[in-house]
């Protein structure tokens, strides 16, 4: 198992979180993705691989999706055959919760999202951005998922060659992954995890304007696809073209720590 952090100018609470989950999830990798922070960020991550994390640096800011998909093909080269799962670094994640939605991943062997509840005090923008995109998603694709938006989600071995072909640079890639998913028919499990905001939300890097353009530009994309072209699908985007079927096989092929325009991270430290 792998578990992948993406992180843009990390504070204080990465090192402790690698700490947490090194604990918690014995025998796991934890790597840490930076996403061009730049040298304000050399301490902390300094320290989160001081505690045992592989850290991977971009030398310019690209975005989440460029990201994790780096962090995709950093796990098939270096640990073929093992599924990851994604944790945002500004602990909103509790690590039980990781360690429920791994184990459901494991089990099912499909993706599986930790879905927030969105009661108790939850910022106001989250919440109605959670139902709005809840309620868009399901018109779209006539499926429920409860939380698009969350950064805790877990895949297996078998569908991170084909997480790598999933376009989308910014905070769209995870919307571009359910809907392909929901294109391609593939499981989504839910599981119900706690919802801790800290300072209000204030670690986010989601921009409201920005990004929420980003995230309802696919799912009108889709759905109007639906309307006016049924049955079309993404070239290439077909699962069998890129998953080994057997839960716990190894992938076929893989490519290197390179995203989609060649700007390379820095190497493994």
């Amino acid at each position: 198992m792998i578990v992948l952090v993406p992180v843009y100018r990390p504070g204080d609470r990465l090192p402790p979180l690698v700490t947490d989950l090194a604990a918690a999830v014995p025998g796991a990798s934890l790597l840490v993705v930076d996403d061009g922070s730049g040298p304000s960020a050399t301490a902390v991550l300094d320290a989160a691989r001081a505690r045992g994390a592989t850290v991977l640096r971009r030398r310019v800011n690209r975005g989440k999706g460029v990201v994790l998909r780096t962090g995709f093909r950093y796990a098939t080269t270096h640990r073929p055959g093992d599924g990851v799962v994604c944790v945002d670094a500004d602990g909103q994640h509790e690590v039980s919760d990781v360690v429920r939605v791994a184990e459901r991943m494991r089990d099912t062997g499909a993706q599986t999202l930790g879905v927030r509840r969105f009661d108790g005090e939850v910022p106001a923008r989250s919440r109605f951005g959670n139902a709005a995109t809840r309620a868009a998603f399901r018109l779209a694709t006539g499926r429920d998922v409860r939380d698009t938006q969350t950064g805790l989600r877990a895949y297996p071995a078998g569908l991170l060659s084909w997480l790598a072909t999933i376009p989308g640079d910014r905070f769209e890639y995870e919307m571009n992954v359910l809907l392909e998913s929901a294109r391609d028919g593939l499981p989504i499990e839910q599981v119900d995890i706690a919802t801790r905001y800290h300072a209000g939300n204030s670690g986010s890097h989601f921009s409201a304007l920005a990004d929420s353009v980003r995230i309802y530009r696919p799912l009108v994309g889709f759905a109007a696809a639906r309307v006016f072209s049924p049955g079309r699908r993404r070239a290439g985007s077909g699962v069998a073209d890129h998953v080994d079927r057997d839960r716990g096989g190894a992938l076929r092929g893989g490519a290197g720590v390179v995203d989609d325009v060649g700007d390379r991270p820095v190497a493994a430290q």
